[in-house]
């Protein structure tokens, strides 16, 4: 009986899907638009579960599985790029059982979205997955946003990127000589150490947590000993935290590797509450504190507390100043979240990408001997460096222009109809319908980045302002150079408008520095495998910056299996 009841359950629900998607598109087709089918939401917590390993069994299968095949799996925009667009128009729908979502290219339209943000909201119901310790800067929306927002961007600031940049090279130069270690023979797991270097970097300069560079190679624990320990298992198992329930973790008979995971959330929560009260402290001795992000946290919920005690206690209305306990402890795990795996996932593409292309690190080699010549990391000053580096900013701007941490952005209509114009169409959008600035594809479109737009060229963001101006090539230095600058609307891996990124800046200081840091005496080549040459290995490289897939955040399902050697020159 149970198992034709559980038959009869899925027959009914399919049907019922079916019947949703094709209301759907009927909704969709009134908006003027080429439309895709997809019989499931990309959103369905289910499918966000079972996706990966259904289709690792479906791509063993020699079957075409059509559109669901290319826009059912996470993370489709990546293999896609600008193809859909090319083919559709810079505007087109895909119509789920759930919802509609739209997908926009074009640069005007999108500056109208992001400039319209009455209009065109941040879907809150999708990133409160976020709340795994508290609501935070990504999951509220109006009054409380903006209270949240002024708090977690100011000690965003040139004093704490001088921070970054001093604590970025240091690590560097740590994680250098382990690599340097290994000589010829090269090694394994270079984007777990990108990984650890940028936990670490954000530790110390956001949250007084200083560590030594720590190889991978080096570590063989599993347990949670500490801060750093903690925070890297909770972000290994991000997504898994944010879809399953709460109550599942607390169960007496979880697996091993489950019970882990649990022992590093709470881990974590209590370091966070311990670097409170540390801060909280010296601050009620009337001392300036870390001069970290934790400091205004700190401050915040001073503020927080007194409009409590000074309120009526009958008025229950929360505070509308400072900062919660769990809105403190929210904002620290998503800080680390996106400031931490984002970097991280970036310098890993960056180290593989300088190791495919060796001429791209003769090239920016070539501005730091000018710059630097072989004076000492230690010496660097960051407001006197840093902006000079335009080489190693346009590694950055290309590697996250091919590679980008997220690949849309999306917003939701309000509750009522919004019209959008895009190209010489004026489209009439449904409320509550979602709306995707596609940012891979309007980065990889080539009336916008030419024909050579899915080739990684740094040199395209370099500009010569000789007697013959023009982009840069790799042949070498013609005057002064500066950063190309990209038409509005086609560019925006940080996002853009009031709810840009905050930690934008304090990403490009420590990237640049990472890479002015390797590649002043130093270069990475790749180590072919056992009957390869270095074509070969190069093409194997290539494949495996491909062959990506997305958790929260883009990355490489096999980068560990390049190897890597670094030598001095």
């Amino acid at each position: 009986m149970i198992p034709q009841f559980i038959l009869a359950s899925g027959v009914a629900y399919l049907i019922w899907s079916l019947f949703c998607m094709e209301s759907n598109v009927r909704r969709a087709r009134l908006v003027g638009v080429p439309v895709v089918r997809m019989p499931i939401d990309p959103m369905n917590k289910l499918w966000l579960v079972f996706e990966p390993p259904l289709f690792r069994l479906l791509d063993c299968l020699p079957f075409d599985y059509g559109t669901f095949g290319r826009y059912s799996r996470r993370g489709w925009h990546f293999q896609d790029k600008a193809r859909s667009h090319l083919e559709f128009g810079p505007a087109w729908i895909i119509a789920t059982p759930r919802e509609l979502y739209l997908q926009i290219a074009d640069p005007d339209a999108i500056n109208d979205i992001f400039a319209r943000r009455a209009d065109f909201v941040r879907p809150l119901h999708l990133y409160r997955m976020l709340d795994v310790y508290g609501s935070n800067v990504s999951t509220v929306g109006g009054i409380d946003w903006q209270r949240q927002r002024k708090i977690v961007a100011a000690p965003f600031n040139e004093n704490t990127n001088k921070l970054v940049w001093a604590e970025s090279l240091s690590q560097t130069r740590d994680m250098l000589r382990s690599w340097s270690d290994w000589g010829p023979a090269g090694l394994y797991g270079v984007a777990k150490d990108t990984r650890t270097l940028s936990l670490d970097v954000l530790a110390a300069t956001g949250f007084n947590r200083s560590y030594k560079f720590r190889s991978a190679h080096e570590s063989s624990h599993n347990a949670a000993r500490d801060y750093r320990d903690s925070l890297q298992i909770v972000l290994d198992n991000a997504l898994l935290l944010m879809v399953t329930p709460g109550w599942l973790w607390s169960l007496p008979f979880v697996s091993t590797s489950w019970a882990r995971i649990r022992d590093a959330t709470t881990g974590f929560r209590q370091y966070m509450m311990d670097m409170l009260t540390e801060e909280s402290s010296l601050l009620r001795q009337g001392k300036p504190g870390t001069g970290s992000l934790m400091t205004s946290f700190v401050r915040a919920l001073e503020i927080h507390k007194d409009e409590a005690i000074g309120g009526d206690e009958e008025n229950e209305s929360p505070a509308q100043k400072g900062l919660s306990v769990n809105e403190i402890l929210g904002n620290i795990f998503v800080i680390n979240f996106a400031g931490h795996d984002t970097t991280a996932n970036t310098l890993a593409f960056g180290m593989l990408l300088l190791a495919a292309y060796p001429e791209v690190q003769n090239w920016v080699a070539e501005e730091l001997q000018e710059i630097l010549g072989d004076t000492n990391s230690e010496t660097w000053d960051y407001s006197k460096v840093y902006p000079r580096l335009k080489r190693s900013q346009a590694v950055l701007y290309e590697t996250i222009r091919l590679y980008p941490p997220i690949m849309a952005l999306p917003k939701w209509t309000n509750q009522f109809s919004q019209t959008l114009r895009v190209g010489e169409k004026t489209l009439s959008l449904p409320s509550r319908t979602a709306v995707l600035p596609s940012l891979l594809a309007v980065q990889t479109l080539p009336q916008y980045w030419s024909e050579d737009h899915s080739i990684w060229r740094p040199a395209r963001w370099v500009l010569s302002s000789g007697p013959e101006a023009s982009k840069s090539d790799l042949s070498g230095r013609s005057g002064k150079e500066e950063l190309f600058t990209p038409r509005k609307g086609t560019y925006f891996p940080w996002s853009d408008g009031p709810q840009s990124c905050p930690g934008k800046k304090f990403a490009q200081v420590e990237f640049v520095a990472v890479i002015a840091c390797l590649l002043q005496h130093h270069r990475v080549r790749l180590v072919p495998a056992m009957g390869e040459d270095w074509n070969m290995a190069r093409l194997r490289t290539l494949k495996v910056l491909e062959d990506c897939d997305q958790g929260l955040l883009l990355r490489m399902r096999y980068a560990d299996s390049v190897k890597l050697a670094w030598g001095r020159v």
